[in-house]
């Protein structure tokens, strides 16, 4: 098991004696004090939770937007884009982002917010904003080809579907960051929330292999460094 899966289920918890006095981790391996599994719950506190996991998600999702948004000026300027780096791209929106990492949010989030009535709003502008996506993502995949780009009409509809999903997932995931993530712990218990971490990673394995996040986080990196959007220095302000 990888580093990153062990410390998604490790909880770490402290115990304190009435008194004040901390016990050591060697006392603690030793000895069990009476009602310290009932301190421990109660304090307890997992590293990484589904939430967490979600937003780490969305940093592939914002990287992706970053290799959209340099694909769009290259489209504006007529400058050479290579179709095959911005189908790499949309393949990636597809089968992580909405076949996987939405499919999430739909499965174990969204339920669970309605069922508890809270940000029903706010959930149901999600879903259908997911749907948006897929319609958006489907022409994207259907034009992101070379005789796609030297077609003024398939190029122009290239461009409006590229915008249309930067402008929608820009607010979608910052409202989800900000919001949505935060409030699913207060409406879940500690041991449903562990489970779901272990739910998510046995997804994440079936779909994409083990290390699967890492695996397509080299994908991203990859298709940045051949539009020459890899270097994060290049995005510094000059004095």
């Amino acid at each position: 098991m990888n580093d990153r899966r062990q410390a998604k289920r490790v909880v770490n918890r402290r115990v304190f004696l009435r008194s004040g006095i901390i016990f050591s981790g060697a006392a603690l391996a030793g000895a069990r004090l009476p009602g310290a599994g009932e301190k421990e719950k109660e304090e307890g506190e997992i590293p990484v939770g589904p939430p967490e996991d979600l937003m780490r998600e969305h940093g592939v999702l914002k990287r992706v937007l970053l290799i959209y948004g340099e694909a769009l000026g290259r489209l504006y300027a007529k400058r050479d884009l290579p179709p095959d780096a911005l189908a790499d791209a949309a393949r990636i929106i597809r089968s992580f982002v909405e076949d996987y990492h939405e499919k999430l949010e739909e499965e174990f989030l969204f339920p669970r917010f309605e069922k508890a009535n809270q940000l029903v709003d706010l959930v149901k502008v999600l879903r259908m904003q997911h749907q948006a996506g897929r319609r958006v993502t489907d022409i994207t995949l259907r034009l992101a080809n070379l005789q796609s780009l030297k077609n003024d009409s398939e190029r122009a509809q290239l461009i409006n579907s590229i915008q249309q999903f930067i402008h929608m997932y820009n607010p979608h995931e910052a409202r989800e960051d900000t919001v949505l993530f935060p409030a699913f712990r207060k409406i879940v218990s500690l041991h449903e929330f562990d489970s779901l971490g272990e739910d998510f990673e046995k997804k994440e394995d079936e779909l994409f292999g083990e290390d699967g996040f890492e695996k397509v986080v080299d994908k991203v990196a990859g298709i940045e460094k051949r539009l020459g959007i890899y270097d994060l220095a290049q995005f510094t302000p000059k004095p």
